[in-house]
């Protein structure tokens, strides 16, 4: 694909401006639609070994709106997660984050998409071991150019509403898993994203500490007004969600909690 191809500008944005045209009120206003995929399709491979990772899916998610990712392994959803955190890109169909078609932009630009409107949340959190808590926090407005001053006034606050703001000097290897998943979501939320992918974001913590990030998860998700994609095999974590997103050998189910209405507190973790 051409530069001309690129829908975004990543030569003339302040860091906190966005690419597509829109200030943040625009973007994070309640249920504006911030992800939309259409015959969403991915395939690896050819003739008698292709794989169809992704076949034809359709999806919405709006603004403040959690939703459970759910399936088996080797359903798609780490497939559906890597297209829209701009890791990989459809073989057919489209997936669009704030009206951005993601499989058309170049790799210098998805990294500026990425770094700008995306936040993400990993099972085994990728904290950088030699920086402190608040370093950590802080990686994705440094990286955007921001003001060192000015990221670490937001890390401080992240790290205060996540419960960390007496730890934010300490290392990684000083905090329980519980606390490094609270760095990690403080992290994805620095740069004020559209869309926070969080990829089995409780899978490495025991019962109590995992409800305690999903309910921060949750509750920070709803305050900021941003999109959340939660892939997981934990039924807590599908319980507290707004809704389900079911899929099965590439193509999306009816989850039992598909239907579900939007419910904007969020639900306690038993």
């Amino acid at each position: 694909m051409s530069e001309s191809d690129s829908p975004i500008d990543i030569s003339t944005d302040a860091p906190g401006d966005d690419p597509g045209g829109g200030d943040s009120a625009q973007r994070t206003r309640p249920q504006a639609v911030v992800v939309r995929c259409e015959q969403l399709t991915k395939i690896y491979g050819r003739g008698d070994i292709a794989t169809r990772a992704l076949d034809r899916v359709d999806l919405e998610l709006r603004a403040g709106e959690v939703v459970a990712l759910t399936g088996p392994s080797g359903s798609g959803k780490s497939t559906l997660l890597h297209i829209l955190g701009t890791m990989d890109v459809p073989t057919s169909g489209s997936a669009t984050v704030l009206d951005h078609e993601l499989g058309r932009l170049d790799d210098e630009a998805a990294s500026v998409f990425r770094n700008r409107h995306l936040g993400f949340i990993f099972q085994f959190f990728h904290l950088v071991p030699s920086l402190t808590a608040r370093e950590n926090i802080a990686l994705p407005g440094r990286l955007a150019g921001r003001p060192r001053a000015e990221c670490d006034a937001v890390a401080a606050d992240l790290a205060r509403r996540v419960g960390l703001g007496e730890h934010l000097e300490r290392f990684p290897d000083q905090l329980s898993g519980g606390q490094r998943q609270r760095v990690a979501l403080a992290r994805a939320l620095l740069n004020s994203p559209a869309l926070v992918l969080a990829d089995e974001p409780t899978g490495n913590l025991d019962h109590a500490a995992g409800g305690e990030v999903m309910d921060l998860l949750i509750r920070l998700g709803k305050e900021e007004g941003v999109a959340v994609l939660v892939a997981t095999h934990d039924p807590a974590v599908t319980g507290a969600a707004d809704r389900e997103i079911a899929l099965l050998d590439g193509c999306r189910v009816e989850g039992p909690r598909a239907g579900a209405p939007a419910d904007h507190a969020a639900a306690p973790r038993r």
